[in-house]
């Protein structure tokens, strides 16, 4: 999220603006970016090639593991998709959006960790202005870009709903949750979720708006499969707030992950992070009792 000046935000706010205009000044900053997509003469088959401000952290063996092309959305937009095979044996495969600032290139060697050592596939995309991925980021494009993305898996790799787990991070859970409040999955996890755009830049905002960007909170009571929120009780650029008032909406939450002194972007490096995230893909063996995972009432 970008820090705005009083002014910029009464500005922003006051006039009144539109949806699209809030998304813009506060959520979004593709990155330059730090990977490109070869086509080969067939048109059939793509090579990923990473700068080195991607920071790839392994061998070309884990990099074969990766599979990248680029499908289209509804808007008409070219997205890049990444499916990262961690495991032969993985049960479900995460559909993951990623966060702010960040593309695929930089990501590919975080899916690479955390699917193998969770033991699970990794699908994932950009957002329309990220990465290789044409148009520009809008409100309105990040869903029809998770729904380009969620076609393409079922389609492409034959992965049915109940192996799928919807993940999103930050700005990720924008999409997510509004894919989760429209098609039933295995789980859903929330890291760093915020409520609407509007209660990240006035803490006080008590309602949504018209012209209020992702309004999650609107739309997690929809969710009728489980849902996993992780958040860092020192979060400093979405309040832990949000977490705890997008948890206290949820059908069907399961026991969160509130993690003590961390803040937006370091809540991977906790210990607790991984360890739960294997549990809650333990849990998802019994689909009915979710044996192991305490559901808390709403």
């Amino acid at each position: 999220m970008n820090n705005l000046s009083f002014s910029e935000l009464c500005c922003l706010f006051c006039c009144p603006p539109c949806p699209g205009k809030i998304a813009s000044k506060l959520a979004f900053l593709p990155p330059d970016p730090t990977y490109t997509l070869m086509c080969d003469e067939s048109g059939s088959r793509w090579t990923l090639h990473l700068s080195e401000r991607a920071d790839w952290q392994y061998s070309s063996r884990e990099k074969d593991s990766i599979e990248c092309f680029m499908t289209r959305t509804s808007k008409g937009n070219r997205i890049a998709c990444m499916f990262v095979r961690c495991s032969p044996n993985a049960k479900y495969t995460l559909l993951f959006s990623h966060g702010n600032a960040v593309d695929l290139g930089q990501m590919s060697s975080f899916y690479i960790g955390l699917g193998s050592r969770v033991n699970c596939n990794i699908f994932s995309y950009d957002y329309s202005g990220y990465g290789a991925s044409s148009g520009k980021p809008t409100e309105k494009n990040l869903y029809a870009d998770i729904d380009a993305a969620w076609v393409a898996l079922r389609t492409r790799y034959g992965i049915r709903p109940e192996n799928v787990i919807i993940y999103g991070q930050s700005i990720g859970t924008v999409p997510s949750v509004d894919l989760a409040a429209r098609y039933e999955s295995a789980a859903v996890i929330l890291h760093s979720p915020l409520t609407s755009g509007m209660r990240v830049a006035f803490p006080d905002t008590k309602k949504t708006y018209c012209f209020d960007a992702f309004p999650n909170i609107d739309k997690i009571s929809k969710i009728t499969s489980p849902v996993l929120i992780i958040h860092g009780t020192e979060d400093e650029v979405i309040d832990f707030s949000h977490g705890l008032a997008l948890f206290e909406r949820c059908q069907r939450p399961v026991e969160p992950l509130w993690v003590e002194g961390a803040g937006h972007n370091d809540v991977e490096l906790y210990g607790q992070y991984l360890e739960r995230l294997k549990r809650f893909q333990d849990d998802k063996m019994y689909p009915l009792t979710f044996s192991g995972v305490l559901i808390l009432p709403k």
